[in-house]
């Protein structure tokens, strides 16, 4: 008997929202799931006693960044990301192909979000048939990253899933690289496969990746190879366009030709709006800095009605002056051991006073707010009222 499985149930056919359990050796997710980033084996600015307690099911870390510091082999001495980190839940590792995308072409969040400076170093030397080849950011040396050994490094990590490696193709590459890029991952993805077949175990499962651009007719040939192979679920990866709009189409032209019966999982994206078009589209799982980044910069998610009246975003920020003497809780309708115990004024004296304590209370809300976003999605789709409860999160 097999300790993985997902079995889905769909309430609606107004969309493709459907309500799932995702269960691993160290635990049942309920989906739809949010997935928070643990990028180098920690939440930053929080313990996983901290995530277990805002009511977090499932954390991501990064195989790009652990294969560099501390080193997986380290890891593995301590018995896996489980034990060297202390979370005891379902765990999730990327394999390194995002990073080659941003240290080759610069962030994904860049074309969805807007333009911005990118001031970091290029470190990527080479990307070709046999892997990406780049030199560390902490130390210059030179490695080379192949599907064979990113699927090794994942294996040493020990998370309950691993994925294939990909080259993350930005937007502004022409069709003809995104189909030479996109059927290359398909080769590196065959290769991963191969090598993690060869070490199974029935501890970890591996994800498949679409890849495909913006292009329709290179979507589906990567959807079709994926569904024709034995993944345990789908990734959405690549570029998704050049706004939302654009983003959302992908996402659903994408949706509708994988294979139902495994878990899909939507890369890298994490806003609220789209996490309710994704949802819809049948997404099961997200994940996304997000939250946790906003955090750390004074910014605090709320919902529309705790929203001061001229604000029109999905945060405030908590450095403004208008909180200073602000002695309410981040939102008086959160169970988080911030909103049930701080104000907004006396965080803001945290932030103005450069406490670490700030970053650690406002992450513990925006856990929290992520994880009641998703625990009311799925009480939506069982009530049948997606559409109605996204008015609750979403700013006009």
């Amino acid at each position: 008997m097999t300790d993985f499985s997902f079995t889905y149930v769909r309430s609606s056919k107004k969309n493709k929202a459907r309500l799932g359990v995702l269960k691993t050796p160290n635990g049942t997710i309920q989906t739809p799931a949010f997935i928070f980033c643990a990028t180098k084996a920690a939440m930053k600015a929080v313990s996983p006693q901290d995530m277990v307690g805002a009511g977090t099911q499932m954390i991501l870390s990064n195989t790009y960044h652990l294969m560099l510091q501390p080193g997986p082999e380290v890891v593995a001495a301590a018995g896996g990301l489980h034990k060297f980190m202390g979370w005891k839940g379902p765990m999730l590792t990327d394999s390194g192909g995002f990073q080659i995308f941003s240290l080759g072409h610069g962030s994904v969040a860049d074309e969805i979000k807007g333009k911005r400076q990118n001031v970091r170093p290029k470190t990527l030397l080479k990307i070709n048939e046999e892997g990406a080849k780049f030199k560390s950011y902490i130390n210059g040396q030179t490695y080379l990253l192949t599907p064979e050994r990113s699927v090794e490094i994942q294996r040493l990590l020990g998370p309950d899933f691993a994925v294939v490696l990909d080259e993350c193709t930005p937007f502004h590459v022409d069709k003809r690289y995104t189909e030479r890029s996109t059927r290359m991952s398909h080769r590196w993805a065959l290769r991963s496969l191969n090598e993690f077949k060869k070490h199974d175990n029935g501890k970890q499962k591996l994800y498949g990746i679409i890849q495909g651009g913006v292009y329709e007719d290179l979507r589906k040939e990567s959807c079709d190879f994926v569904n024709s192979h034995e993944f345990y679920g789908h990734a959405v990866g690549g570029s998704l366009g050049a706004s939302k709009e654009q983003m959302y189409d992908v996402v659903a032209m994408t949706t509708e030709l994988l294979s139902s019966e495994r878990p899909i999982h939507l890369l890298g994206i994490g806003g609220i709006r789209d996490i309710f078009n994704g949802v819809a589209q049948g997404i099961d799982t997200f994940d996304c800095v997000h939250p946790t980044r906003l955090a750390r910069h004074g910014g605090a998610l709320v919902k529309p009605h705790n929203m001061p009246d001229d604000s029109r975003r999905e945060h405030i920020n908590l450095r403004n002056s208008r909180y200073r003497a602000d002695f309410t809780p981040i939102e008086s309708d959160c169970d988080c051991s911030t909103c049930t115990t701080f104000t907004k004024g006396y965080i803001h004296h945290l932030l103005k006073a450069q406490e670490l304590l700030a970053h650690t209370l406002i992450t513990v809300h925006n856990v929290r707010y992520m994880n009641r976003l998703l625990e009311a999605i799925r009480q939506a789709i069982h009530d049948d009222r997606l559409e109605e409860e996204a008015k609750n999160w979403l700013v006009d």
